[in-house]
């Protein structure tokens, strides 16, 4: 299965943040909208990835000065992106390769989605049970 089935459950919606807003405003969104890591974009490309981590290491080398920063000086750039066209287990390995817990879904330079490590991790949990449940009911048919 893909990428882009995941984004057929999830949807296509995409919260992101410019570059050239504050970090103090990025967290304001991620709280806001209760989630973990938001794509920088520059135009419809994506030119990083702002998460929770980057907040915590900014606080750690400045302090509350780090409120204060542009969000292109802090982000994790270069992004690391999938296909929309990626296997689930190609995208799971990467992630835990570079140990990383959000992707990109980028077709043709443009962001058409965001996916987090919980939602391949869901989607496969799924698929598990659906499978067992299939193997199931067909041992009880026999």
């Amino acid at each position: 299965m893909t990428i882009s089935a995941i984004l057929g459950g999830k949807g296509r919606d995409v919260v992101s943040i410019s570059g050239d807003r504050t970090v103090a405003e990025a967290v304001a969104l991620l709280a806001s909208r209760r989630i973990g890591a938001i794509p920088v974009m520059d135009g419809e490309s994506v030119a990083g990835i702002f998460s929770e981590r980057d907040v915590i290491y900014g606080l750690e080398r400045e302090g509350a000065a780090a409120l204060d920063r542009m969000v292109r000086e802090v982000m994790t750039a270069p992004a690391l992106t999938v296909a929309p066209d990626e296997s689930v287990l190609g995208a799971l390995a990467l992630m835990t390769r570079r140990r990383i817990r959000h992707l990109p879904v980028v077709e043709r330079g443009r962001c058409i989605g965001f996916i987090s490590i919980g939602d391949l991790v869901k989607y496969r949990i799924e698929r598990i049970e659906s499978e067992a449940d299939a193997m199931r009911a067909y041992i009880q048919a026999v």
